[in-house]
């Protein structure tokens, strides 16, 4: 990834226009000069005339508050902090707090080479095999030629994928149909079996428990231990099918059934302490050599409001939001003037193609700014009725899902006194850009512009 983006850079000449190692700590809006003065930790001040916010849902890492853990004599890591040269697994004890996407991917790699292998888990996860292939050089020359059309599918399908939800109801098919319906997804791999199901199952609880049986017999098949099996895939669902992010897995379950990997489910014994030879939990002590978080983010907004932003009003950013989220369109947000968000709070996000909801978004906030300069004016505001109707109309659309059933980052559920609140735009990347035209058509209505 890094050289495809060097790759890019040299095409493109970016780097010019980029300061790296400069973090921003505060930004406020001078309304006398209509710009924005940021302050940044190395590099002195910025100054702006507006500012577009695209620190991504995932980058504020989250680390729970464990006690001792400085008293740990191994290597201690956030995956999402982790060191840059690497961490040699071979013949270590390795420890992993969580089982979202990177926690799967340290236990796998873990498990080929390290002594042993202990995963803490709180919450089984429904992962989707990945299906991972390796292209030949013809392979890519092939799938080139493909690009046009997929890239101009991707803004008609609900994430942003090749893939799109099926517009048959899951009940509105035999029992026989659905089965070899879920067996040709899951055939497919990758997030085939989510995004690519039946539109109701993320609404229907029938079709949605159907899609978790299905998922349940594929799992257990793998699954040697009956009850390993029913702590990684229970006869129960933890939740609804899917309402929390499936990750992809290439060998996960597979390494249960091997000598040197342990599962430790949060719901038996629950950790205690950090001590120097590792984990003491309310059944005992785990030595480590290597403990790897996988505790997740911030997700969404946890970015955005670790930045000391202040509004025209006085208030922060992360003041604004303490009691839930309010934007227009996930664009703008009242009494921030000349500040566009891309790829955050209440648009399409983490239900959608990252590369496909920042840049179809990015277009959304190019177009803002051309109607801007068109029109030769120099600032925006949000009006709050604005903010509040589509703040309205997101909590409308996730309400009539499945979603608000889990407790998870897409609820804002995992952060300790977060609100609980759908954070991402629920209604697919079509319905967004058509709310986004619809708005551009009706002279950027809920925006403010001022000469």
């Amino acid at each position: 990834m890094r050289s495809y983006f060097d790759y890019v850079d040299k095409k493109l000449g970016l780097s010019k226009d980029v300061s790296l190692n400069t973090r921003v700590s505060e930004a406020s809006f001078n309304e006398g000069a209509n710009e924005w003065v940021l302050n940044t930790d190395e590099k002195g001040q910025y100054r702006a005339k507006f500012i577009v916010l695209c620190t991504g849902f995932a980058s504020k890492p989250y680390q729970p508050e464990i006690k001792g853990l400085e008293t740990f004599n191994g290597v201690a890591s956030h995956t999402a902090l982790w060191p840059q040269e690497g961490v040699d697994f071979t013949n270590k004890r390795v420890g992993v707090i969580g089982t979202g996407a990177s926690g799967i991917q340290v236990a796998q790699e873990a498990s080929k080479v390290a002594s042993h292998v202990t995963v803490f888990q709180r919450t089984p996860n429904m992962y989707l095999p990945m299906g991972q292939e390796t292209y030949s050089k013809a392979d890519n020359v092939a799938m080139k030629n493909e690009l046009p059309d997929r890239f101009k599918r991707r803004a008609e399908t609900f994430g942003g994928f090749d893939m799109d939800l099926i517009p048959t109801s899951g009940l509105d098919v035999s029992d026989e149909e659905r089965e070899q319906t879920f067996e040709r997804l899951w055939a497919a791999g990758g997030f085939s079996f989510w995004l690519g199901n039946f539109h109701d199952i993320f609404s229907n609880e029938t079709v949605n428990r159907a899609a978790y049986d299905f998922w349940l017999k594929k799992t257990r098949a793998r699954i040697k231990d009956p009850i390993l099996a029913e702590k990684l895939a229970p006869l129960e669902p933890p939740h609804p099918y899917g309402v929390k992010r499936p990750s992809l897995e290439q060998w996960y379950f597979d390494i249960f059934n091997q000598d040197n990997a342990t599962l430790v489910s949060l719901l038996d014994e629950s950790i205690n302490e950090i001590v120097p030879e590792g984990i003491v939990t309310t059944k005992g002590t785990h030595n480590f050599d290597i403990i790897a978080f996988a505790t997740g983010f911030d997700a969404v907004t946890g970015g955005l409001t670790s930045i000391n932003i202040v509004g025209t009003d006085g208030t922060t950013l992360k003041e604004k939001w303490a009691q839930g989220v309010r934007s227009h369109l996930g664009l703008a947000t009242t009494s921030f003037p000349n500040m566009l968000v891309s790829y955050g709070p209440q648009a399409p996000t983490g239900f959608c193609n990252g590369p496909s909801s920042a840049e179809y978004q990015g277009e959304c906030v190019i177009e803002t700014l051309l109607h801007m300069r068109d029109n030769m004016y120099s600032k925006f505001d949000v009006a709050s009725e604005a903010e509040n109707h589509w703040r309205s109309h997101v909590m409308e659309l996730a309400a009539a899902t499945l979603f608000p059933k889990a407790d998870s980052w897409y609820m804002g559920a995992n952060i300790p006194g977060k609100p609980k609140e759908m954070l991402m735009y629920p209604g697919g990347l079509p319905a967004y850009l058509n709310e986004f035209r619809e708005c551009v058509t009706n002279g950027f209505r809920g925006f403010e512009f001022s000469k």
